[in-house]
């Protein structure tokens, strides 16, 4: 860059020679930096050299092992020989070339010390010292200066003390007494005299330490400063020589390795692919038979033909997968069409890229053709499958989807204890799922979808699908629930609530433990049937008191638990069992088995916790895992259930299986937590027990525990917590 006027640090800095110096000499051992540099740069360069000379050994020894095999495959039917195919050739090409510049990096490195840093070395010591000279000099003038204004300070010192004794002369002679004022006065005027003298001498010392102040500022100074900015300047003319001589050097090693790799470029073309693929085609042809078709192979227990079953019942499985396979053909045959344009479009746009006119990443865009045609692929699949299904069908026994009734079957989640319509057993559990008609109301397994006669009577009425509900569960030998609210085997009574006895939860996820239960059959809600606002629950069989039946063995306490701690006011003490075994969480929470007998130090107070004592230790429980005891001490021997809740002790009792875990409801947000789930009636209900909450339409509550299996949800409302039906309020 052109510079119109050159600065002067002696013009311009004037005093300002110890930031210069330090300046200066921070250029000078920048040299340093800068020397260093090329050593580490050349040390790189030497390492890559040899990096790069075992490189190419590495794979000149790798190439001869695998020469053979990557030209012509592993089991050729014709021997090559000595032949290699192209790309091995110019593979050859390649690791010469890398030897090649690998010999050039080494001599690249070697020049880079001889020729760069330890001339740059050898500037930076010279220059220092130069500097050194430079801060001498400037020491001096320094100290010179300093004499100077020393000097006049002495004599500053000198003119007060003289003008100090003609003041005290002055008084002298206006204290004396008459023969002895005469010579008082001569005394005082020889000391005036004396202080002329010493002023006049201090006026001349004040005058000369000025001109030596401008002489130092002006002219001494000033020269040392330019001639710092000389040698700065100088250092970086010889810098700016020796980096020129870098850009050469390394541009000469480059033109070099350019060489080598035009060379190298020019024999890449001649690798023709095809070269290499007839090749291997010419070495390895041979014969080749597709397999045989898979055929119908009977059981070894049922000996049987592969033609297909055209019974009643396997026709109405058939005609209920000709139905859906028609049905959904159609729409595979489109989507599949769909699938292979946006297949076809992403193959054009890789090719674009291929020729240079696209420049998105041609890897991702392969990675997008894939998945676009594993989607395509999986249509397609499923179009094939349903065109063979029905094919294979109409062949047999013709078109059976004509004149059909399908149900208008939905996946659905059965909150509360529902019967399958076809095969009469129970549709267990919240992740159990079902289907259901949305016109007729029709419920069945996942497993027996297909196996529903296509008979629906099409959109009914709420009492019209009660009815068919009662004439399907008759047909199906699910026996109806006693109006009198006695249990019958092989059935489940409605659910409703009691404040009148303890709840206990139960092996099932059907029924909660937050909430006190009883039997009857006045709510039913449904999963697939909401009852309407304006409709309250109504209920109309008359309550029955049960007794809970006593938990299975394997969680009944253990011998080895440790005993509670003796209290001396036992009798006041509020008592409780652990239904589920809990584990601790977080701090101040404690872990507890199943069965165990725990004090209630703390009762739960709306937020869904309680704080315990189970033998030595303290903690907060889920109040849902603990049943409350009686105050008065219970009897040892517990009366005979005569109704349980529990669908599992129904079926797994019976069955006398394995052992079955239990597993607790989901816990409410601990004491102090912030965050609050919020859920909001969608319709009105009338509480049928002190254990529920009456909800109408819209309002909100806060939620505890989420349906827990049981078709209930506890909530809490002005501190206190109760339950509601689960599928009557929804999350907001």
């Amino acid at each position: 860059m052109e510079v119109d006027i050159a600065p002067q640090f002696g013009a311009e800095l004037k005093d300002g020679f110890k930031n210069v110096n330090a300046w200066v000499s921070g250029g000078i051992a920048w040299l340093d930096d800068i020397q260093q540099f090329y050593r580490e740069r050349s040390v790189i360069e030497r390492e890559y050299a040899a990096k790069l000379s075992a490189l190419a050994k590495k794979y000149y020894e790798k190439k001869a092992r695998k020469s053979s095999a990557l030209s012509v495959g592993e089991t050729p039917t014709v021997t090559p020989g000595s032949l290699e195919c192209a790309s091995m050739t110019t593979w050859g090409v390649q690791l010469s070339t890398l030897e090649s510049r690998a010999s050039e990096h080494d001599q690249f490195a070697t020049a880079l010390v001889s020729n760069l840093a330890d001339p740059l070395k050898f500037y930076a010591t010279r220059y220092e010292e130069l500097r050194k000279l430079h801060a001498d000099h400037a020491a001096k003038l320094e100290k010179e200066r300093d004499s100077t204004y020393a000097d006049l300070r002495k004599m500053k010192g000198k003119y007060d003390s003289v003008c100090q004794e003609v003041e005290n002369r002055r008084k002298k002679t206006e204290g004396a007494f008459d023969h002895g004022k005469q010579k008082a006065r001569n005394a005082f005027e020889q000391q005036q005299a004396e202080m002329r003298n010493v002023k006049n001498t201090y006026v001349l010392t004040i005058n000369v330490t000025n001109k030596q102040k401008e002489m130092y500022y002006h002219e001494y100074v000033p020269e040392v400063l330019d001639s710092l900015q000389d040698l700065s300047e100088t250092r970086v003319t010889k810098l700016n020589s020796i980096w020129a001589l870098a850009a050469q050097i390394e541009t000469q090693t480059l033109t070099r390795s350019t060489d080598f790799l035009k060379h190298l470029s020019a024999e890449i073309p001649r690798n023709n692919p095809a070269l290499d693929s007839m090749m291997f085609v010419r070495h390895n042809a041979g014969s080749w038979q597709e397999p045989g078709d898979f055929q119908f192979e009977p059981s070894p227990v049922w000996l049987d033909d592969g033609s297909i079953a055209t019974d009643e019942a396997a026709a109405v499985f058939l005609r209920n997968v000709l139905t859906r396979s028609k049905a959904s053909l159609q729409e595979h045959r489109r989507e599949l069409d769909k699938k292979k344009k946006e297949v076809e479009n992403a193959r054009k746009v890789r090719q674009n890229i291929r020729d240079g006119k696209d420049k998105r990443d041609e890897v991702e865009v392969v990675r997008a053709i894939f998945a676009l045609q594993e989607n395509m692929h999986d249509v397609e699949r499923q179009k094939v499958n349903a065109e063979v299904e029905v094919s294979t069908i109409t062949s047999v026994v013709g078109d059976l989807s004509l004149g059909a009734r399908s149900h208008n079957f939905k996946s659905q989640t059965f909150k509360i204890p529902t019967n399958c319509d076809l095969c009469g057993d129970r549709i267990w559990g919240l992740s159990a799922k079902g289907f259901d008609c949305k016109d007729c109301g029709y419920t069945c397994h996942s497993k027996c979808e297909l196996k529903v006669p296509a008979d629906c009577p099409g959109e009914q009425t709420k009492e019209e699908k009660k009815k068919l509900k009662e004439e399907r569960q008759k047909s199906a030998g699910v026996a109806p629930p006693p109006s009198n609210g006695n249990a019958v085997p092989g059935s489940m009574p409605a659910l409703s609530r009691s404040d009148t006895v303890n709840s206990m939860n139960t092996l099932s996820s059907g029924y909660s433990a937050t909430a006190n239960r009883s039997i009857s059959g006045g709510l039913t809600p449904t999963a697939e049937e909401a009852p309407a606002p304006e409709k309250k629950p109504a209920v109309t069989a008359p309550r029955r008191n049960r007794i809970v039946a006593p938990p299975p063995a394997q969680y009944i306490k253990s011998d080895d638990q440790d005993p509670p701690l003796p209290s001396p006011s036992k009798t006041a003490e509020q008592k409780g069992r652990m239904l589920y075994q809990y584990q601790q969480g977080s701090e101040g929470e404690l872990t507890v088995a199943d069965g165990r007998d725990v004090t209630i130090l703390e009762p739960d107070d709306g937020s869904g916790w309680m704080k315990v004592r189970a033998g030595s230790k303290e903690g907060l429980v889920p109040a849902s895992y603990v049943e409350v005891l009686p105050l008065t001490p219970p009897s040892s021997n517990r009366p005979d259930s005569t109704y349980s809740a529990s669908s599992v002790s129904l079926a797994g009792s019976v069955a006398g299986g394995g052992t079955i875990k239990k597993k607790g409801p989901a816990v409410a947000p601990k004491r102090g937590a912030k965050k609050l789930k919020y859920v909001e009636a969608m319709y009105d209900y009338t509480a049928q027990s002190d254990a529920e909450h009456s909800m109408s339409e819209g309002e909100r509550f806060v939620l505890i525990n989420m349906d827990a299996g049981d078709g209930w949800a506890d909530v809490e409302k002005d501190g206190v917590t109760r339950s509601v039906p689960g599928n009557y309020i929804q999350q907001v």
